[in-house]
């Protein structure tokens, strides 16, 4: 019995010696694949202004110079009524619709992460400090922040004023949040700005989990769920909110999973859409996000499986090989950006981390990690891997 136990324990020790070591073989590999890449766009965003949505204004919005607002990407003035409600184009976005909050609030999602990333490569404080300033102006400082809540967002012209859909134009502040976790963990968003912002991210996701707006985008059922329970948990993780992670992991196992995965590992809402690559890549990253995130409370949600048949693994293994080569991808094509894609997807990177497969993360790394067209930016939301690398 002695024996044994002394066996346990050497077996241990070296299973927690050989996972660090690998961990920080990652790490050390991923900093010299992001090095240049980090520091060249952090040193352009020390000089970046500050832009927040209280500088435009739409005179279409029914809120106020506090409130963000959107409007319906794939919406359309009538060629018979032009005057009238907009009509719905699936896949087709309209240039004219006012974009201009969620332009700024993924210009933040790009520069703060950035600098926050190039902290953590050379620990110059005044990338943090950097950061702090423009976090401080969207979400401390009353003349200047947003109100934490999209009542007005996703807005259809002579149609309704918002819609929960519109939570969806937020997922570009989950990576903001991650950057603001390393620096409360590394002493640098404190005191007053770091209660406040707090409290801004806990109101948010207050009203994104009671409202009758993100009741509705909670029970969408496509990709639309996904990022709504992606947003609740990444909140709730950086404001200590146990209880919301517990529920938001119960509604991945019993609603999210079973909503939405064939035993294939596709999403069957997704290949319908009229964007059926896109959007399959969309959604498989928001639910890696999404379980990675989870996994910091319970590392087996990586693990978990509705049947034999309905794991979560098989989702990236379902569009792995048409992430490596899109020309086998046996469904019709995108009917716009189909060449834009893929780019690093972070379903590929999170994947390595849990599974420890290095095809995964080859794959990754011989994608392109930035992209200047719009559509990939607006659905390209972790842009930094070394932020979520422990």
């Amino acid at each position: 019995m002695q024996y044994r136990f002394v066996q346990f324990c050497v077996y241990l020790l070296l299973a927690v010696f050989g996972y660090s070591t690998a961990q920080e073989n990652f790490r050390d590999d991923l900093l010299a694949l992001e090095k240049e890449r980090v520091l060249s766009a952090a040193d352009d965003y020390l000089t970046a202004d500050i832009q927040t949505i209280t500088e435009v204004t739409s005179p279409r919005s029914a809120g106020g110079p506090h409130d963000f607002y959107s409007e319906g990407d794939y919406w359309w003035p009538d060629p018979e009524n032009h005057a009238g409600p907009y009509i719905r184009k699936d896949g087709l976005t309209n240039p004219d619709n006012f974009v201009e909050h969620r332009n700024r609030m993924r210009r933040l999602s790009i520069i703060v992460p950035t600098l926050v990333a190039a902290w953590t490569i050379n620990h110059e404080d005044k990338y943090a400090l950097k950061a702090i300033e423009h976090s401080n102006a969207w979400f401390v400082n009353e003349a200047t922040r947003m109100n934490p809540d999209m009542l007005y967002s996703q807005a259809i012209f002579g149609r309704v004023t918002g819609r929960g859909i519109g939570i969806i134009d937020a997922i570009h502040l989950v990576e903001v949040a991650q950057a603001l976790m390393v620096l409360e963990e590394n002493g640098l968003l404190k005191d007053d700005a770091l209660e406040k912002t707090k409290t801004w991210f806990a109101q948010f996701n207050g009203w994104i989990t009671t409202h009758p707006y993100g009741i509705e985008e909670r029970d969408n059922g496509n990709n639309h769920s996904t990022c709504w329970a992606m947003q609740v948990a990444q909140y709730a993780t950086f404001t200590g909110n146990d209880s919301l992670l517990i529920t938001t992991e119960e509604f991945f196992e019993n609603t999210l999973l079973l909503q939405q995965m064939a035993s294939d590992g596709s999403f069957p809402k997704e290949l319908a859409r009229t964007k059926p690559y896109g959007y399959s890549l969309f959604n498989l990253d928001a639910t890696y996000t999404l379980l990675h995130i989870l996994s910091r409370r319970n590392p087996e949600v990586w693990q978990f499986q509705a049947s034999d048949s309905l794991q979560v693994r098989k989702a990236v293994d379902f569009m792995m090989p048409y992430i490596a080569n899109k020309s086998q991808w046996p469904y019709a094509p995108d009917v716009m950006y189909f060449d834009e894609w893929p780019m690093r997807q972070p379903a590929l990177l999170f994947a390595y981390m849990a599974y420890r497969d290095v095809k995964y993360l080859e794959i990754w790394k011989a994608l392109p990690a930035d992209s200047e067209e719009d559509e990939v930016i607006r659905n390209f939301f972790v842009r930094q891997p070394l932020l979520w690398v422990d």
